[in-house]
């Protein structure tokens, strides 16, 4: 009798599992999910924008005016790294967009912030100023060297998308 008892209790743990998979199939199957969402969530960045603006030696930039497809996904302010600023954005196609502007000296930040990427004899003229283009197997970007400080639009997002950001930018 012991044997036909264990057997039945193995039968009815087998009963168990599959009624607790058919049911954890039927959730994941009938509940809306949506793998392709980016995990990268969406900061809000005033706060330290304002801060940035107040303690810097430069006029601080922000885009204005971006669709809302575009996603702030980072922030810093670092005043003791040359009053450094990066916002850091991921454009509609999923892409990497940086602003980034410091006072520290422009060779050794740019090449930072670009990831090394070297300038081309490409200009573009967004909003009445002159960018440099540079071209990089990590980003590339546009860069612009005025008031007391470097600007750099990088990322791996295309020159448009750079170009767009570039236009968005705003010192209030």
């Amino acid at each position: 009798m012991a044997g036909r008892q264990g057997k039945q209790t193995v039968r009815n743990m087998l009963w168990s599992m599959a009624v607790i998979a058919l049911v954890a199939g039927s959730i994941y199957i009938f509940i809306p999910h949506d793998d392709s969402k980016s995990p990268v969530k969406r900061v809000d960045y005033r706060v330290e924008l304002l801060t940035a603006r107040r303690a810097a030696a430069y006029p601080v930039v922000a885009p204005e005016g971006l669709a809302k497809t575009w996603k702030p996904t980072s922030v810093r302010f670092d005043a003791s790294k040359g009053d450094s600023w990066h916002l850091g954005y991921l454009d509609p196609s999923g892409e990497y967009v940086a602003v980034k502007q410091s006072t520290a000296k422009p060779v050794k930040f740019i090449e930072e912030a670009t990831q090394r990427a070297v300038r081309t004899k490409a200009t573009e003229k967004i909003g009445g100023q002159t960018w440099h283009r540079y071209e990089g197997q990590t980003y590339d970007a546009l860069v612009r060297e005025d008031e007391g400080a470097t600007t750099v639009v990088a990322g791996t997002a295309s020159f448009g998308q750079l170009t767009e950001m570039a236009q968005a930018l705003k010192a209030s």
